[in-house]
């Protein structure tokens, strides 16, 4: 073989050499390429947040809501607190002693999130477009509907929207409430008060003659006078969707809150007891007519749910 025809071939063989080289390292940056990210942990959510620090953990809920919101005798109970109590263990603020519920009116949420007098709430909060541009929703964490609930001595006069709107009728609700709305949408004269139970109490006093507001609630007050009213099925529109109300400059918080709702509703998709059908089951569950399941929360984050990334 002559020198060139040898140095011909080396070149050709250091070429393929080349290639084969530059192709494999190319896979492997495509394989590079194509591994996740590491993902944020809890931890490191929870530093990105406000509440990072913090003695203790500063919810709003309601306090005259029976089966969602109460205090009665210096002791918060229902379906809102029991959820709220939940979220506050996963993120670290576990028992009451770690724990400050705040009583908040419907109309008083928003305010209270954007003041900074609580961190979240937990208050039979709707989720709407027009609310979220002022503060932020993790959820939903239940689904309900508008209904309206009259005295026993009304249950066979008051069963449509058109009944609702005779103006022989005082029909009441909360301010600042979705059913607030909804009620002039349909053209529905009210009486706009602070709270559910001020409109219950109203009927009781003979003031009102109906009132309108989500299931929920209306099962609440319902379990406390189970004799003296009844729900009416009324086709008002869409469904309420509940959601945790956070600082709408908070989303690290907004993101864990949805992370572990989130989780308790892949628990009950494994068919574990999640710590939502547990609070459902103490509280809404023996009165609401049609079963509840938890619903599957929005925008809900990627996380590590341990401090030790490595391998458990």
């Amino acid at each position: 073989m002559s020198v060139s025809s040898a140095r011909s071939t080396v070149r050709s063989v250091a070429t393929t050499v080349a290639v084969a080289v530059t192709l494999t390292l190319a896979a492997a940056a495509g394989c590079d390429s194509r591994q996740e990210p590491d993902l944020p942990s809890v931890q490191e959510k929870l530093r990105e947040s406000h509440i990072y620090g913090q003695p203790k953990l500063r919810i709003g809920v309601a306090t005259n809501e029976p089966l969602m919101g109460e205090l009665r005798n210096g002791v918060h109970s229902g379906f809102d607190v029991e959820i709220a109590r939940y979220i506050a263990a996963s993120l670290g603020y576990e028992g009451d002693q770690r724990l400050e519920f705040v009583g908040v009116s419907t109309e008083d949420r928003i305010p209270a999130l954007q003041g900074g007098t609580v961190d979240l709430v937990v208050s039979s909060f709707s989720m709407t477009e027009e609310r979220e541009k002022l503060v932020s929703f993790a959820g939903p964490y239940f689904v309900t509907t508008q209904e309206a609930m009259v005295p026993t001595r009304l249950k066979d006069r008051i069963r449509t929207i058109e009944d609702l709107r005779d103006p022989a009728y005082k029909v009441c609700t909360s301010g600042g409430s979705t059913t607030e709305a909804e009620l002039e949408k349909h053209q529905v004269r009210t009486f706009v008060v602070k709270d559910v139970g001020d409109c219950v109490e109203g009927i009781r006093a003979g003031r009102y003659d109906a009132v309108s507001s989500d299931e929920a609630l209306l099962a609440g007050f319902r379990s406390r006078f189970p004799t003296e009213f009844e729900i009416v099925d009324m086709p008002f529109g869409t469904s309420e969707l509940l959601g945790v109300g956070v600082p709408i400059g908070d989303p690290a918080l907004r993101d864990l809150v949805a992370f572990f709702l989130d989780k308790s509703y892949q628990q009950d998709r494994e068919g574990l007891t999640s710590p939502w059908t547990t609070a459902y089951n103490r509280t809404l569950g023996p009165w609401l007519r049609a079963e509840k399941r938890q619903p599957q929360p929005l925008d809900v984050p990627k996380l590590v749910d341990f401090d030790d990334k490595a391998p458990q």
